[in-house]
């Protein structure tokens, strides 16, 4: 499949396309306008979207400090909704949704958030409301599902600012103005971006949108504590769906998986100190005893049977 201009098409677009034009097929099946759908007699495979994340996305603790920092100075109202990607890893379309009662914010120490809904943008064409906006179930989750996410004190504090500052909306939406857009909010962080990063940095893919708050958040989570389920509790994802994602931005064991490495292929122990982390084999010093190859085995040519005569005469002699 390919774009106007010639050039291919990226993988996620010919997914879309190839799934919207095999549900046309199947429902004229269901229409008895085709005996079958003959899409499934097509050996061609779409080609697998890559979803693993480049490191080179992923913002520092300090440079997401100073981009809040500039959100702060530009549209002070906005600070909490992109603490929120970032401190709790909401996406975007959860922490629009945010509702006054979805917070526990004490006066000291960790908070938490329990998310209901989302409100993902999809345009006022698809919608059964007329808006841009339409209150769906968390994403991936069957209706009525919740999400509780722990948070840290500094989002707690710059949720209550916000609130003492900016108060809700009369429904109890944490952010005014309408359903915050992306429009927006993106205007906001892209100008707080460039303020923050200068425009070397602003030019590369580092936190070039939102949404790369909540992958710098769940990167920063995995190395700090290497708790994979209880990290994925919190996205609202899997464990599975963590490690493909973030493949490339985990980097909290490379050392030691690299020094065991050099450990085993040092052949002579004695040349450099013993390294704290032990042989790949499990013990420092153990032998290995090699067996024959599998795939050639050497065997003694065999000798011809004596016969019991033969064998007694030799006894006496």
């Amino acid at each position: 499949m390919h774009r106007l201009d010639g050039t291919p098409a990226a993988a996620n677009t010919i997914a879309r396309k190839r799934a919207v034009f095999r549900g046309a097929l199947g429902y004229a099946v269901e229409l008895r306008l085709l005996p079958a759908n003959p899409i499934s007699q097509v050996r061609w495979r779409a080609p697998r979207a890559t979803v693993a994340i480049h490191p080179v996305t992923v913002a520092s603790p300090a440079q997401v400090r100073a981009i809040l920092a500039q959100v702060c100075r530009i549209r002070p109202e906005l600070a909490a909704f992109f603490g929120c990607p970032y401190y709790a890893a909401l996406r975007p379309e959860e922490a629009v949704a945010l509702r006054r009662g979805d917070l526990v914010l004490p006066g000291h120490g960790r908070g938490k958030l329990t998310l209901t809904a989302a409100c993902p943008r999809t345009g006022s064409a698809w919608t059964g409301t007329g808006t841009p906006h339409e209150p769906r179930s968390l994403k991936h989750r069957p209706d009525g599902a919740i999400r509780v996410v722990p948070i840290p004190p500094v989002l707690v504090r710059m949720l209550r600012r916000h609130l003492d500052e900016h108060g809700s909306t009369p429904d109890g939406r944490l952010f005014r103005g309408g359903m915050l857009s992306e429009p927006v909010y993106g205007r906001a962080w892209h100008a707080a971006r460039r303020a923050a990063l200068g425009p070397d940095l602003a030019a590369t893919a580092l936190a070039r949108r939102p949404y790369d708050l909540r992958h710098a958040a769940l990167s920063l989570w995995l190395n700090a504590s290497a708790e994979p389920a209880e990290v994925a509790a919190r996205a609202g994802n899997s464990a599975r769906v963590l490690h493909e994602v973030y493949l490339h931005c985990i980097d909290s064991r490379q050392d030691l998986v690299s020094q065991r490495i050099e450990d085993a292929l040092d052949t002579d122990p004695g040349s450099r100190p013993p390294s704290p982390c032990g042989k790949a084999s499990g013990y420092t010093h153990r032998r290995h005893h090699p067996g024959p190859c599998p795939l050639y085995v050497r065997r003694s040519p065999r000798r011809p049977a004596r016969s019991p005569r033969t064998s007694r005469a030799a006894d006496q002699g």
